[in-house]
This record gives structure tokens, C-alpha cells and sequence, in this order.
């Protein structure tokens, strides 16, 4: 049975606030950008958008964007997405919201509008979610992508001890306006900034024993109070030190669901969620109790990533340790893509000790990686390209104008 029209509309609404015009660096919803939103009794959906212009170069990842939101949510069985153009009184009421929204800062103000935010998420510890994050935010900035990697894993941080990084955050300005600094290091033509707990705590074996406000006013800080795109590099040589905004950044998420997976939502609705499983079938079972929670949250899963699939020996035999299966089967489950799965090889391990991830080494874990990666960029979350941006160029004409008359 069908859920009724208007409570898939409400879904939807609230699904729709996952959309951000990066031009304008808010949702097209809160923006008064979605004109029309019908639902018919057949579960098929028709949302109207209004652009700033109709040539706008955004137009067709805000319409995939869009597609991607709306067919997530339960009882939509097909989504049709028509695109309009605002009035020149509407465009300026929508463009001085927008300033607005940016004067007055509010939660995630920091990470820029084209930055696609993704929680890297599962049901349970042990299936090498960290690991998977930081392969993940390697790959991207070898292939010349600024990344941002927090590790929100408060209690069980690891991504420091991955990346063989060291030493404490330091913040810059006073009491009322601080940044924190992260910790970057350049990769090929990329970077990657981080933010951890472990460079924050006194010691590797601190326990952190936060709940509740404490857990999500930490997790608040790392997304409202860090200097996201500085582009600062340790590395020495400049290769990643140019600055500016964010690609992608990547959340390590802690496992299962609970205060942070809860506050994530809240302060950042645009964030897509991937989620990595082992092989068992009961892995992956419990692996879809997080993407029902990202959707009751409203976010949107874009994939499923099965991590220790299988192992190959020196002799070229391979075997199924785990078993096989579960990463498809939820895949399948859940309604979305199953972007690669990555073999079980002590070499992962290794590299997470020593500081030195697997990704920047030749071999089978490389190579799952930078298939997965290929995946993300160019079908499920393609970078925004910021080129061309009509709202801004339209602005920009309409204030050497001046008044009309």
C-alpha cells in the first residue's frame, strides 16, 4: 500500500532541503526555488524548479541533484523534473536571501556551497569504515580534488594513526571568531585536510567519554568552526597548498546510529551517504538499518561500498573469507548502486599502522579504489563544477546598471 499524496509530499519537502544551489548556498526550497510539487496516486512525482536564468549552467546537475533527492523517498515510483525561470523581481528577492544567509553564518556557513559532503557510514565497527574514508580521501586528491576528511568517530578515532599524522590542531583568531586549522598533506596535485579528535586529545589511549550535546557540540565545532579550504600543506613542495574551497569532504562517520549520525542531519542536510559493509549477508543486514536512518533524516544514500570482499594469495588462488554476497544484497535492498568492493589484503592493515595508505601503492587495493572513486566523480557525486555562475555574473551586470531609470 501506497503511503497518502500529502504525507510523500511532506517526504519530499524535507528531501528537497538536500538540494543546494552552489551558486546561491542554500536550498532551493528555503531559496522559494520549488514551484510546484505534485504527487499522483501512482506514487509519480512532478517537481517544478525555478532558476535564476534559464541558460544556467547548474542546470543539469540541479536537475540530477534533484531526481536523486526525490526517487529516495518511500512510495515515489517516478520523478519528472521541470525547470523554470524566476521573474526579475523574484531573482532579486532570491539573491538578497542569499546574501543574507551568508552574512548571517548559520550551521555549515563554513563548508563551502559547491563542497559535496559526504558521510562515510555502517552498522557496525570491524568492517574498516575508517580505513575505507581514508582511501577514499587519498584516491580523490591524487586525482587533483581538494579534500576534507573529519573523523567524527569522537569515541574511536583513527584516521590520525592512518595518515601518519601527528601533533595538535592550533586555531587562529580570538574568542569570538576562531578557526581551527586543519592538519593537510598534499597527494599528487590534490590535498587532504584533516580534523580529528586524536589530534586533539592528550594521547592516542585517551579515553573521550562524551554523550549526548556533547558528542553533537563537538561534531558543530568540527563543521562551524574550522577554516575548511585553507589549503595549507606540510608537504613542503606547494603542490596542494593553493587554497580555496573544498571538493568533497568526506565525514568518517562513528558506527550505527546514534547522537552524531542524528546531529549530522540536522546541521547538514545536503550531506549523501555511503555505506560499507563486509560480505556476510548479516553484515549488510545490519548495514540497512543505516540507510533507513539517513532517510528518515532525509539524507540521501547514494551507494553501497563492500569492503574485505575477498582474498588472493601470492600463489593466485582466490578465497572468499567472509563469505560473499552482502554487499550486492544490500545494494539491492536499499535501492542503490554497489560502487565497488575492495579486497581483503594485509597490506591495508600495514598501511594504516605505518602512516601510509594502501591507495598510494600499486596493487589490487589501488586499484578497487580508483574504480570506486571514478564512480563517485563522474556518475554518483560528481563534483560541482562553479564555472559560468549565471546568478553571480547576473548580479554583478545588474549593479554596474545601476537603478532602472
Amino acid at each position: 500500500m501506497l503511503p497518502e499524496p500529502e504525507s510523500v509530499r511532506a517526504s519530499l519537502r524535507a528531501a528537497l532541503r538536500g538540494v543546494i544551489d552552489p551558486e546561491l548556498g542554500d536550498n532551493i526550497v528555503d531559496l522559494g526555488m520549488l514551484r510546484e510539487l505534485s504527487v499522483g496516486d501512482d506514487g509519480s512525482v512532478v517537481v517544478t524548479v525555478a532558476l535564476t536564468i534559464a541558460g544556467c549552467p547548474l542546470r543539469t546537475q540541479l536537475r540530477r541533484d534533484v531526481e536523486a533527492h526525490v526517487i529516495g523517498v518511500a512510495g515515489v515510483s517516478s520523478v519528472e523534473v521541470r525547470m523554470g525561470e524566476m521573474t526579475a523581481t523574484e531573482r532579486s528577492e532570491v539573491m538578497a536571501r542569499a546574501r543574507w544567509n551568508a552574512r548571517s553564518g548559520s550551521v555549515g556557513a563554513n563548508i563551502g556551497s559547491s563542497t559535496r559532503v559526504v558521510a562515510v557510514a555502517s552498522g557496525k565497527g570491524g568492517v574498516g569504515k575508517s580505513s575505507v574514508s581514508v582511501n577514499l580521501a587519498v584516491t580523490l586528491a591524487l586525482r587533483g580534488f581538494a579534500v576534507g576528511l573529519l573523523d567524527a568517530d569522537i569515541w574511536g578515532f583513527s584516521v590520525p594513526r592512518m595518515l601518519g599524522l601527528s601533533g595538535r590542531l592550533e586555531a587562529e583568531g580570538d574568542a569570538q571568531a576562531w578557526r581551527i586549522i586543519p592538519q593537510s598533506l598534499a597527494f599528487g596535485s590534490g590535498r587532504v585536510e584533516v580534523v580529528s579528535m586524536g589530534l586533539l586529545a592528550e594521547s592516542e589511549g585517551e579515553a573521550i567519554m562524551w554523550r549526548g550535546l556533547l558528542l553533537n557540540r563537538a561534531l558543530q565545532h568540527f563543521v562551524e568552526n574550522v577554516r575548511w579550504g585553507g589549503g595549507a600543506s606540510d608537504s613542503g613542495d606547494g603542490a596542494a597548498g593553493a587554497g580555496g574551497q573544498l571538493d568533497y569532504l568526506l565525514i568518517d562517520m562513528p558506527p550505527g546510529t546514534g547522537d552524531v549520525q542524528m546531529g549530522l542531519a540536522r546541521m547538514l542536510p545536503r550531506t549523501e551517504v555511503l555505506i560499507v559493509t563486509t560480505p556476510p549477508v548479516a553484515a549488510a543486514k545490519v548495514a540497512a538499518r543505516v540507510a533507513d536512518m539517513a532517510r528518515k533524516g532525509w539524507l540521501r544514500v547514494a551507494g553501497v561500498i563492500e569492503n574485505m570482499s575477498s582474498f588472493t594469495c601470492e600463489h593466485g588462488s582466490t578465497y572468499e573469507l567472509f563469505g560473499s554476497g552482502g554487499g550486492q544484497h544490500l545494494a539491492d535492498e536499499v535501492g542503490v548502486p554497489l560502487l565497488g568492493s575492495v579486497p581483503f589484503d594485509p597490506a591495508v592493515g600495514a598501511g594504516g599502522d605505518a602512516g601510509h595508505p594502501a591507495a598510494l601503492a600499486d596493487g589490487p587495493v589501488a586499484t578497487a579504489f580508483g574504480l570506486i572513486v571514478e564512480r563517485i566523480v563522474t556518475e554518483v557525486i560528481p563534483p560541482v563544477e562553479m564555472s559560468g555562475c549565471t546568478a553571480r555574473m547576473l548580479e554583478a551586470m545588474e549593479a554596474a546598471a545601476g537603478p532602472p531609470g
